[in-house]
């Protein structure tokens, strides 16, 4: 009766506990053993549909437990399961190294005549070929013992990482008093003196989750506050936090991370793991993302500027700041932008309740993909989880689509961030004949409402729900058959993000917010008037925010790339602050020790996606801009097009294909820099 090896359905959340991980893991993967046994017999024949009945179907079982299992991980992390997630973690890494790298299964596929194959089969073959290269399958001897090492390590390596970087947020804590406290939004206040009287301890809990930190940073007016919270913030999971809590330094995991990528790369053939790392991408060398990193920098360097010299001025002129610390500038912006624009995102937030937002978002999603989106029932982990499916009208009626779950609230125990993950992927299964939906996981950490009232959004978190609906519609609206190309799978990971970003663009039409916004006591819509000091707003400091992005990926690339990994990384951080940062962080900041994109969320080397798709997505909703009415609601018939070239590909084709067949053309970086406000007359 483990929940772990129920057949079929979707997974049973509710009823999975650390001792089921041990035996449903080890079963599965002496199943997934006999497959992969059977199918490299010398007399099993060749054939994909063959190989994919046998072997694909045992494989995605087990893809599936430890999908559900890495979830809870993720979402619901307790002791016992992390110790049972980190006990199979070795086992599981092994099997998909060595699987990865089976010659005698390499073998098998090198023998598939591309011929008998159908266009979804012919890329996935391609895919698969050039996968079994990158994951080692031409290695012999100890070189490829080496590499399966590598792998384990690297996967050990990367889960110490994350859970450094979570307890090192779950373990501050600050009791501020109710005079540090002026100036910060009356539900952040209300929610720490909540979590202070449940320590039984007098004033108000402060932690550093992102509903509590960000306001605090934006709102209060002590510097002397928001210098402690910055302090804590930044110097997580490092040598720099306080000595109780240097037990979650990430210092030398990011050291021996490194090291192991470019012994990787070079076993592969390959100079340093930022090459290897483009291989699969459409980006062609990281000179080439270097290059437009760099290029990009320079037509957002004058906007920044700028940017700095508006808040220099303000903060000296209006708040009597001559020299803002690092700790003082989104305090400096928010009161500069309240000034410009007459209002502030405490202000806005009144409007956005959790529910109304959802609701205008399902609404500007069946109206543009002509799908309906239902409530449904699912085990879940946590109460506040929601589930639903996505319909759409078929000849007999109306057809599931697919299905997802709904996790917004942030809570202990729970990874911080946003992001969208696969259930499971829609497959013309071979075992069965039977057409799988797709399901997915879309993750947020929004605060909770207080007294009783619906959560509030700030505009940002709204543009997050957007991003990662983005991503599940990508994941969901696919009509691939071949599931290692349909939805999200096999696309470009610098691709991965246009369909995450294009969703954003939303939350700035008018036609979409009047239908999602109601203030939270008397319930009336956002006001036109408010809404269009937002747009005015809307590019406020998008010069300095392109910088921010860019020293991010310029960092994460030259890493892997220029960097020796057997020395200290740090300097590399501080070279690209220097070349690109118009605010320089204090020499003590450690940003990059809970970097968790790079060192445990899958962008090594690829965090530039999301600047490289941002100009795909812009350029794709300018199409929309394009065929708008009059009254700018959205094409119908564009949105069909995107829903078709974009979406319904998913990875059945190169990602440049699909952007052309929507657009007809090559993509331009003009749409970009005119949403962000740095266009060049």
């Amino acid at each position: 009766m483990n929940p772990l090896l129920q057949p079929g359905g979707l997974p049973l959340f509710d009823q999975i506990r650390p001792e089921h991980v041990a035996p449903a893991i080890d079963a599965l993967l002496v199943e997934a053993e006999t497959a992969l046994a059977t199918v490299t017999a010398p007399e099993f024949p060749a054939r994909w549909t063959d190989i994919a009945r046998t072997l694909d179907v045992a494989t995605e079982k087990l893809g599936t437990a430890w999908g559900s299992v890495s979830h809870l991980n993720a979402v619901a992390d307790t002791p016992d399961l992390r110790a049972a997630y980190n006990a199979a973690l070795p086992k599981v890494t092994e099997f998909w190294t060595r699987l990865g790298a089976d010659e005698r299964l390499y073998a098998k596929y090198k023998a598939i005549d591309p011929a008998t194959l159908n266009a979804e089969q012919r890329q996935a073959h391609k895919n698969a070929m050039r996968n079994f290269v990158l994951g080692g399958a031409e290695l012999t001897g100890d070189a490829r013992k080496r590499f399966a090492e590598i792998q384990e390590k690297q996967a050990e390596l990367s889960q110490k990482f994350s859970e450094n970087a979570l307890d090192a947020t779950d373990a501050f804590f600050y009791y501020a008093t109710e005079n540090e406290l002026v100036g910060v939004p009356q539900d952040v206040i209300q929610t720490a003196r909540a979590l202070a009287q449940a320590d039984g301890k007098d004033g108000y809990k402060l932690s550093l989750k992102m509903p509590c930190y960000l306001p605090v940073m934006q709102f209060a007016n002590s510097s002397a506050l928001r210098e402690i919270m910055y302090r804590a913030y930044v110097t997580r999971s490092s040598d720099q936090a306080p000595p109780e809590a240097r037990k979650f330094d990430n210092t030398q995991t990011i050291l021996e991370i490194l090291r192991l990528r470019k012994e990787e790369a070079l076993l592969l053939g390959y100079p340093n793991f930022g090459t290897l790392s483009v291989v699969p991408k459409m980006a062609d060398s990281p000179e080439t993302v270097i290059h437009f990193l760099r290029d990009l920098a320079a037509k957002a360097r004058p906007f920044a500027e700028k940017d700095l010299a508006d808040l220099r001025s303000f903060a000296r002129e209006h708040l009597g700041m001559n020299d803002p610390q690092p700790w003082d500038w989104p305090f400096v912006s928010e009161k500069l932008k309240e000034a410009r624009y007459a209002f502030s995102e405490q202000e806005v937030k009144q409007y956005f309740t959790a529910p109304k937002v959802l609701a205008g978002l399902f609404k500007i999603v069946e109206t543009l993909f002509d799908v309906a989106i239902r409530l449904d029932h699912a085990p879940v982990w946590n109460e506040n989880v929601r589930f639903y499916r996505i319909e759409r009208k078929g000849p007999s009626g109306m057809e599931l689509v697919g299905q997802f779950y709904l996790d917004p609230a942030a809570r202990a125990g729970k990874r911080g961030g946003a992001w969208m993950d696969d259930v499971r992927g829609r497959w013309l299964r071979p075992d069965t004949g039977a057409l799988q939906t797709p399901v997915a996981h879309l993750v947020c950490n929004f605060a909770d409402g207080v007294d009783g009232k619906p959560p509030l959004l700030t505009h940002d978190d709204v543009t997050t729900l957007f991003h990662e609906f983005g991503h599940g519609l990508h994941h969901m609206l696919t009509r691939v058959n071949e599931r290692d190309v349909s939805g999200i799978s096999g696309v470009e990971w610098d691709a991965v993000e246009l369909p995450s970003q294009f969703m954003e663009n939303f939350c700035w039409e008018w036609r979409v917010l009047e239908h999602m916004t109601a203030h939270v006591e008397t319930g009336l819509p956002l006001p036109r008037a408010l809404f269009d000091k937002m747009l005015a707003a809307k590019n406020f400091q998008s010069g300095m925010q392109t910088l921010r992005q860019i020293e991010f990926s310029l960092f994460d690339m030259l890493l892997h790339t220029a960097h020796d990994p057997n020395a200290d990384f740090m300097p590399v951080l501080q070279a690209v602050r220097d070349e690109v940062a118009v605010i320089q962080s204090p020499a003590w900041s450690r940003t990059a020790h809970t970097f968790s994109h790079i060192f445990a969320g899958g962008y090594a080397a690829g965090y530039y996606s999301y600047k490289w798709a941002e100009v795909l997505s812009a350029d794709a909703y300018a199409a929309f801009e394009e065929t708008a009415a009059a009254d700018g609601t959205p094409s119908i018939e564009t949105g069909v097009r995107y829903r078709q070239a974009i979406l319904e590909a998913g990875g059945s084709r190169p990602a440049m294909e699909s952007f052309k067949a929507f657009r007809g053309r090559e993509p331009r970086l003009d749409a970009l820099l005119r949403h962000q406000g740095m266009a060049i007359n």
